[in-house]
């Protein structure tokens, strides 16, 4: 939870009370959460526009690194600081929240270069400084709830979570007969995120309407391009939003909880006995290690058994309008070496597995 001072922080000195309540807030519905896992949510909204929520969120997005850059309202954070004041400011947004009235601007798209030296371009979303301050309100709630539900095959934008620790994960199980992979990359996967699909999944948990309605018109909130155009949002979740990455996640569960849930208990892989019958058998067992949309599905099997899984996993992505890029996903084995992510992964020792000296994590 949160416990950063406010130096220079702009927000009311209230000392550590609006960290202690949204704390306290957090470890009640994780826990209730894991308690219940059926459980749907009401009377959410409150915490999103509490005072403290706010000046917690108020504070998240002021220390990020682009707090000064202006969404199409033309504010930063160091203007709010300077104009109204951050009481004044986030008074009018408690304000907009409460009375119904508080509605979401259009995202600024800003264009950035794709590493790799490809030539081509990323488009990112850029929200105004009110309304990533409401994602980061809705972010603090929202996420010990599916925090409770999210299984721990997925690593990306997580809190206690590194990418270091996918590939600890996929160099584990490869050392222990999970030798081919299918390499998966998903197709503009923030930009292509189906709404009603992602929305089913919040409803699930959530029941209180006004929360969904807030999540689904910061999903329709609409681009202004560069060229100054407005374009709408059909289907996606923003890059650059504070609540994308938990967005994409709650989307992407659906693949988790098909590959990982014969694990879990009463699953056919749910026990070394069960993974050493089905090996026996001439079956193949299988694992899936996901940060954020990257995912390697490893499996103990052969080639076959992958193509096979390609095409289940083609399925369960239709649910939420995501198909793979064809041209970056491919069916390895491990001795061929295949890229999960960026940052080059050291093998801590030479073994007869020295190939997964060439596994690397990229974001």
């Amino acid at each position: 939870m949160p416990k950063d001072s406010l130096v220079n922080a702009g927000v009311p000195d209230l000392g550590r009370e609006p960290w202690v309540r949204v704390s306290g807030m957090q470890i009640k519905l994780h826990r209730w959460a894991v308690a219940d896992p059926g459980r749907r949510f009401d009377d959410l909204f409150n915490f999103v526009y509490d005072p403290a929520t706010l000046i917690v969120a108020f504070a998240r997005v002021e220390g990020n690194t682009g707090a000064d850059t202006p969404g199409v309202d033309g504010q930063t954070a160091d203007s709010v600081e300077r104009t109204t004041g951050v009481p004044g400011f986030l008074d009018d947004l408690r304000a907009s929240l409460k009375d119904g009235s508080f509605r979401p601007l259009p995202v600024r798209q800003r264009l950035i270069p794709k590493g790799g030296g490809s030539g081509r371009l990323r488009s990112l979303g850029i929200p105004t400084i009110a309304d990533r301050v409401v994602q980061a309100a809705l972010k603090l709630v929202l996420e010990p709830i599916f925090e409770a539900d999210f299984l721990p095959v997925s690593y990306g934008f997580r809190p206690n979570r590194r990418a270091h620790d996918a590939i600890a994960e996929i160099q584990r199980f490869g050392t222990n007969g999970y030798r081919w992979v299918l390499d998966a990359d998903i197709e503009a996967c923030f930009d292509r995120i189906s709404h009603s699909g992602l929305l089913d999944r919040v409803r699930a948990r959530v029941k209180d309407k006004r929360v969904v309605a807030l999540v689904k018109a910061f999903l329709k909130a609409g681009i202004m391009t560069e060229s100054g155009d407005f374009q709408d949002t059909h289907t996606g979740t923003p890059q650059g939003g504070i609540l994308s990455p938990l967005m994409a996640n709650i989307a992407l569960s659906v693949l988790d909880e098909h590959l990982h849930g014969q694990w879990q208990s009463g699953g056919i892989m749910s026990t070394d006995y069960r993974r050493g019958r089905r090996r026996f058998k001439g079956l193949p067992n299988w694992r899936i290690v996901r940060y954020a949309d990257d995912f390697a599905v490893l499996v103990h099997g052969t080639e076959d058994d992958v193509h096979a899984l390609r095409e289940e996993v083609t399925t369960v992505l239709a649910t939420m309008g995501l198909v793979f890029s064809e041209a970056k996903t491919r069916v390895v084995n491990m001795v061929e070496g295949f890229r999960f992510s960026g940052v080059p992964h050291p093998v801590a020792s030479q073994t007869r597995h020295e190939h997964l000296a060439r596994l690397y994590l990229h974001r």
